[in-house]
């Protein structure tokens, strides 16, 4: 996108975002399903489905829907802190995963 890649305009790669997404967050409830977790009952993975949400309106700015190179440029920074941020929090199980460290 930052490159104006000719391979943006194919079909497939206008498609494969929201697919990766979908699975995601299908993934997502159903595992806590599986495993009779609630999002309700705890914090860290309520915490990680909100930024995974957050994640996905934050892709779709820095993919299609920012204006100029400079928004998808942060957009695409900001994706990539919630990216991280839920690698964490799926590894400490805890919302605020900066504290345990």
């Amino acid at each position: 996108m930052l490159r104006d890649s000719p391979s943006l305009r194919q079909r497939w790669v206008r498609y494969a975002p929201h697919t990766v997404d979908s699975v995601l967050l299908a993934s997502a409830i159903a595992l806590a399903w599986q495993l009779g977790i609630s999002p309700l009952e705890q914090s860290w993975l309520a915490a990680k489905i909100v930024a995974l949400l957050c994640y996905i309106v934050i892709g779709s700015v820095a993919l299609k829907r920012g204006k100029t190179k400079r928004i998808r440029l942060a957009a695409w920074l900001a994706a990539q802190a919630v990216f991280f941020y839920m690698v964490s929090v799926a590894m400490t199980h805890d919302a605020a995963p900066w504290q345990t460290l």
